[in-house]
């Protein structure tokens, strides 16, 4: 699902730079994929799917 239609930014991009780029904050987002620097309707959805992302990663790491 497109979560910035400005920039034709998906969810799964941005969990996919949050998996595999350490991206962590929407400031990071912008950064990299111009997210929430036109309109910014998408900040809230885009910062939810990052707290999703990182939440549902840690689930699964490995515990020593």
């Amino acid at each position: 699902m497109y979560v910035c239609l400005c920039h034709g930014i998906t969810d799964k991009a941005i969990a996919k730079a949050v998996r595999e780029d350490g991206i962590g904050s929407t400031r990071e987002l912008r950064a990299k994929f111009g997210v929430g620097s036109q309109c910014g309707r998408c900040i809230q959805m885009a910062q939810d799917i990052i707290d999703t992302t990182i939440i549902d990663e840690s689930l699964f790491k490995e515990v020593s």
